[in-house]
This record gives structure tokens, sequence and C-alpha cells, in this order.
């Protein structure tokens, strides 16, 4: 009963805590939540929603995510990438910011949180393995490259509608200049340099907090919001309601479907890259399922708050780490910052400039534009090099629909698994002077016997392999006609199927009636159940199998001595 309950429970697990584990959390949590109210606020817009319910999207979640998740220093929230994701997602289907933006956005954070929780429910959280390092490496950059793009006209302080449109009448370049508010270019330009030279010490010193409040403090004291330069405007105070929308039609659910799931395994991506980065450097243990649900479960409670998908942030999670947390409770200082934040400092929020947020979210992005790291993957692998080039390029040409991206390079990573095991490493093996079997081409080694050809394939036997032995035994053994005894080294197939065993048996038939004898060594347990299921250990005589390598060569070579002159010793001893 206790274990259950820790299952569905895990925070029960949890050691009481002490006046100083307390303390550090608290410290750690103050430190964390003060850098989070602005930048939630910032995510917000990103992702195309009032900016308030970037706080309430940093409230429930940061808990919730703590509370059923396996590491508790996973800083849950507003991410740049997750509320990149969703303006991409829903951009056509509502006007930004309209209620029926909202309602949608609420929607995704719903669906992508259930499928978070089945998915953990079910033990599948093996499936973030589906989408490769290259892949997701690929397609983080150019939706960092899409963001930085997308704030640079409210970082520096361009009205990016009126340049397109006096350009549209013939303005040119000067159109620019034209619309330029050089207040919001000095709060831009500023806060970027600002974080940037003093980016050394942002663990010590709430950098983001303190260019925050220098900005609103300007803002408000100068005629900034008069002469045109944007703030963030009044926001509501108070603690958001937990309400569950209106149920959008069918054809929004099957449009929210394939969008929610593309963030449920993003997003959870992101969460699995903090969470081994933070439990490896505390020497503890993770459970990727129970976080899937506790990632799910803050997606939801965000839903339900009104506001719109989260995810688990590595630069909070660092910053956790880097303060001193002990335990999830610094998860919960960090809520009271934002419940502080929503009951008595909305009013000061309301004048911080536009173009300090969009700042604020260059920053952050930066440090995800890495060139080095294509470099580094051509270096080790020019076909996922390819393969990671062309989802960058393909998340560029599909925004703001970017799970196209995704999509095409889960699909070309596919192609090229299939295409590796499609094309296994086929060899014709002898003995090696050290006692063991090797590539006889690569090491000029003389066969076992004239007429025996030892082969072994470094795959499983299934429907894309099957093909390339079987073609490759028929040639070998029309160029060959002495030939008159095959070997299969079986020791690296761990695995066959259907095709497989039927191309067993249609190859061992042939050749049994062309005076061929076919053997088998070193078969694995689980493809010798699926021979004796099949039948085929009633079809080929037990002495046509070998337990290992060193008893077929012992039974198989020619006699006497070896080819180059040494005396025939077998495996035994090599492989002892």
């Amino acid at each position: 009963m206790r274990a259950m309950m820790r299952r569905w429970l895990p925070f029960l697990a949890w050691r009481r805590p002490t006046l100083s584990v307390i303390g550090a959390d608290a410290r750690a949590g103050i430190a964390v939540g003060l850098v989070l109210i602005p930048q939630a606020v910032a995510y917000a817009v990103l992702a195309g929603m009032p900016p308030i319910t970037g706080l309430y999207a940093a409230l429930l979640p940061a808990v919730i995510g703590v509370l059923w998740g396996s590491c508790n220093l996973l800083g849950a929230g507003p991410t740049a990438l997750t509320s990149m994701l969703v303006a991409g997602s829903l951009a056509g289907m509502a006007a930004v910011a309209s209620p029926e933006w909202v309602e949608l956005a609420i929607w995704l954070a719903l669906l992508a949180g259930v499928m978070q929780i089945l998915l953990g429910s079910l033990k599948l959280g093996s499936i973030v393995n589906f989408l490769s390092g290259p892949v997701i490496g690929a397609f983080t950059q150019a939706a960092a490259v899409l963001i930085l793009l997308s704030q640079l006209g409210g970082m520096l302080g361009v009205n990016a509608q009126q340049v397109q449109a006096m350009i549209a009448m013939g303005g040119g370049a000067g159109a620019v200049w034209q619309t330029l508010h050089w207040g919001a270019f000095a709060f831009g330009v500023g806060t970027l340099a600002f974080l940037l030279v003093l980016k050394k010490h942002s663990r010590r010193f709430p950098l983001i907090l303190i260019a925050g409040v220098v900005c609103t403090l300007i803002s408000w004291l100068t005629p900034f919001h008069v002469s045109g330069g944007a703030i963030v405007g009044d926001l509501p105070s108070g603690l958001p309601q937990l309400v569950l929308p209106g149920v959008p039609s069918w054809q929004e659910i099957r449009l929210l479907l394939p969008l929610a799931a593309v963030i449920a395994l993003v997003s959870f991506i992101e969460a699995v890259s903090s969470a081994r980065v933070i439990t490896r450097d505390r020497r503890e243990r993770w459970n990727e399922n129970q976080e899937l649900i506790g990632q799910g479960l803050a997606k939801v409670a965000s839903g339900l708050s009104g506001a719109f998908p989260v995810s688990a942030s590595f630069s909070r999670s660092a910053l956790y780490l880097y303060a001193g947390a002990v335990s999830g409770w610094a998860a919960v200082f960090t809520a009271l910052c934002i419940v502080a934040a929503l009951l008595w400092l909305t009013p000061a929020l309301a004048w911080v400039p536009v173009a300090f947020l969009a700042a604020v979210i260059v920053v952050s992005v930066l440090n995800l534009i890495r060139p080095s790291w294509f470099i580094n993957l051509w270096r080790s692998s020019r076909a996922e090099a390819l393969i990671a080039i062309a989802t960058f390029a393909a998340t560029l040409i599909a925004a703001p629909q970017l799970q196209w991206g995704v999509l095409t390079g889960f699909l070309l990573a596919l192609v090229h698994y299939l295409y590796q095991r499609s094309h296994p490493r086929l060899v014709e093996v002898s003995i090696h002077p050290d006692g063991t079997l090797r590539d006889r081409a690569r090491f000029a080694l003389p066969r076992l016997a004239p007429d025996l050809l030892a082969v072994r394939m470094d795959a499983s036997l299934n429907f894309v392999s099957a093909p390339q032995l079987e073609r490759y035994l028929r040639d070998a053994i029309q160029r060959e006609p002495g030939l008159r005894r095959v070997l299969l080294d079986a020791l690296p197939i761990n695995d066959i199927d259907t095709t497989g065993l039927d191309m067993l048996n249609t190859l061992i038939a042939e050749l049994r009636d062309r005076g061929v004898t076919f053997y088998f060594a070193a078969v694995k347990k689980q493809v010798e159940d699926a021979f004796r299921q099949d039948g085929l250990l009633k079809r080929v005589p037990a002495e046509q199998f070998f337990r290992t390598e060193a008893e077929a060569v012992a039974h198989l070579r020619a006699p006497g001595e070896d080819a180059d002159g040494t005396e025939a010793k077998g495996l035994d001893a090599a492989l002892a």
C-alpha cells in the first residue's frame, strides 16, 4: 500500500526537511523567483499570450512539476522554445493574444499534458529516444534563430508592421530609421549589453531583475510611453482562477492534436536534458516515466490556470543547483515570489518596456545557437550532419509551423537508420593468430577449410537484413562451385523475425539439394527459441549446430595444420 501511495504521490518519499535545508532552499528559490518574474512575462509575449499568463504559467506548474516529478530541482515553467512552439502552432488559427488564441493555447497545454501523463503511466518514457540528438540539436538551434529574429524588432524599437507598410508604399531602407523609437532602442540594446557583459556573474546576482527594475523605473519616470514607447500595459492583479475553457470544435481538436504531440515530445526532451545534468551532478537516480507524469501534470495545471504549455528550464534548473538548493522545497519559495508579484507587483510590471523583454529573450536563446556544433557533427558523421542541416533548413522554411521541421528530421533519421540496417556488415571470417574469428579479407587470413565458407553478419536477422545475407551467400556459392559447407557465425545476431526464418528455411533447403551443408555457431537463446517455435530445429540436424565458435572451428576446419603451417588450436583458450 505504501509503495502504491509513493508511486502516485512521489513527494511522500521526500525526507523531512531540517532548518538548514529550508534555509538553503529559501535562498535558492527566491533567487530563481527573482529571475523568473521578468522571464515569465517575456515568454508569455513570445507565445503571443497576454503578459500576465506568463506569471500564471510560473506559479502552479513549478510546484506540481516538482511534487510529481522524479527530479526535485527541475525548474518547470515558461521556456523560450516551448513558447515559440506555441506561437508557431497557433499561427493562422486565431489572432495573437485574442480570446480565441488564449483558449487554443490552453487546450494545447491540456492536450500535451494528458499525452505526457499517459506516456508516463504506460512507462513509455523511452519514446524520447525516437528523436535523435542531431535532429533535436538542429531543431533547437533553428528555433533559437527564429526566436532571435522575431525579437529583433522589439528589442531595437522598430515597428515591423509600419516598416512593411512604408516599404510597400515605395519607401527604402530609410523606413527602418523613420519608425525606430530611440528610447526603446536604448532599453533593448542597453539591456542586451548589460546582460552579455556581466554574463559570468549571472548566477551570483539577479542581473535580469536588476536590469528590469532600472528599465521600469526609467520608463515610469520619463515620458517614454507618452512618446510612443511600447510597455507591457495594465495587468490584472490576483491569483489565477482554475477553470476549464470551452471545448473547441472537432476540427480544431484535429488540428491541435499533432501540434500538442510535438510540444509534448520536444518539451520533454528539454526536461530530460536538464534532469540528466542535475542528477549526474548530485549523483542521484531519476525515473523518466515519473518525470513524464510530473511534466504532464505541470502542463495541465498551467492550462487550468489559463496559461500555455510549460517545460523544464535548463537555465533555471542550473541556477537552483548553483544557488545551493537541496530539495523540492526550493520550488515552493519560487512560487511564493510569483504569488507576491501577482498580488502586489502588477502595477509596477505595467511599466516594463517591451524592448527590455525582447532583450531578455534574445539573451536566453543566444546560448542555444552554436555553429561549432554543426562542424563537430560533420567531423563525427557526415550523414547525421546532413540530416541536422536538412532539419535546420526545414524548420526555418516551415516557420511558423515548426512541427514540420521536427517531422522532416525524424523521417530523414528514420530513413538513415533503415538504410544502415539494410546494409549490415557481412564478412567472411577465419581464425586469427590471436585465436579469434576475424575478418578474413582485412587480415589476409586463409580459409578454415577449402570447401568451407564461414560468414558473420553484425546485425539482427530481419526483413531489412535478411535479403542482404541471402544475396551474399548465393553470390559466394555461385562464384565458387567447390564450396560444400557454409557456417553462419550467429553470435552478433540478437533477434530474428519471420522474414529471417523464411529466408533461412528456403536457403537451407536449396543448399541441401545442391549438396551444400549449412551450419550454425553460437546461436543466442532468443534466436534459438525462435528456431524452436518455427520448427527449424527439427528440420536441421542437431550436429549442424555448435554452441560456441570454438566448437564449430574444431569440427569444421581442415584437419592437421593451418594453411599457414601452424597447429590447429581452436578458439577454446582464446574465448575462455
